[in-house]
């Protein structure tokens, strides 16, 4: 649950260290839509920065609402039990995807493409939408893009999603979405020399791997919680 000790930073960690997943599923439709802008914003990356930046906030706007529809969701579950067994489920549900994710970002578990499978036919009415706002001649044509790319069948994402069910409420559930959506920028806006250095540095083996014991270690934490109830 969201005000368990590091609960928006391991969101954040997550984003940030499971670049190479979020490079490989989205790195190709980040370099489509760059090489798609007018001939004006591609003149230079300081040209292409305001569709940059409305890409990524469409796509956190996305992750925001997706966030707080799960969290919502997780209410309405854990109101149809009593108080003690709604905690218990939160706690759990909380504590498990927490060491999946932790297992992923130190490179120990491969299981996110199965979760991806689960958001195909939402992306088949979706990806219409998305071809209607091409080209992207605009910034608010780029915004809207960006929200429809949220949407984008995505384990990581959708593991994340899951998690927020336990949040506790939809502000809390988008909250959790929202620290995860801000760890994927450096990685997906690729502007900058500081985001290549934090992109590098979160690539590291070893500082994978030190992170998903972290993340980990979070997890086992809420599941220590729920042995306590």
């Amino acid at each position: 649950m969201i005000d368990d000790p590091g609960t928006l930073l391991t969101a954040f960690l997550v984003g940030l260290l499971g670049g190479v997943h979020c490079l490989g599923m989205c790195g190709g439709i980040v370099a489509t839509l760059t090489a798609g802008l007018p001939r004006r914003a591609r003149a230079s990356p300081l040209s292409a920065m305001p569709y940059q930046l409305a890409y990524n906030a469409g796509r956190l706007a996305g992750y925001a609402l997706a966030g707080a529809l799960m969290g919502g969701l997780g209410v309405v579950l854990a109101q149809s039990l009593s108080l003690q067994q709604g905690q218990r489920l939160l706690y759990g549900v909380s504590g498990l995807v927490m060491v999946l994710l932790g297992l992923h970002l130190a490179d120990w578990w491969r299981g996110l493409a199965r979760v991806e499978a689960l958001g195909g036919r939402l992306w088949r009415h979706l990806e219409p939408l998305g071809r209607g706002l091409l080209p992207v001649t605009t910034p608010a044509r780029a915004l809207g893009l960006g929200f429809i790319w949220a949407w984008l069948p995505c384990g990581l994402v959708y593991s994340v999603l899951i998690w927020a069910m336990a949040a506790g409420s939809p502000v809390q559930g988008a909250s959790l979405l929202l620290a995860f959506g801000l760890g994927t920028l450096p990685n997906l806006l690729g502007i900058g020399l500081l985001a290549g250095a934090v992109a590098r540095v979160a690539h590291r083996p070893a500082v994978r791997r030190a992170a998903g014991l972290l993340v980990i270690g979070f997890g086992l934490h809420a599941l220590w919680q729920l042995v306590r109830f």
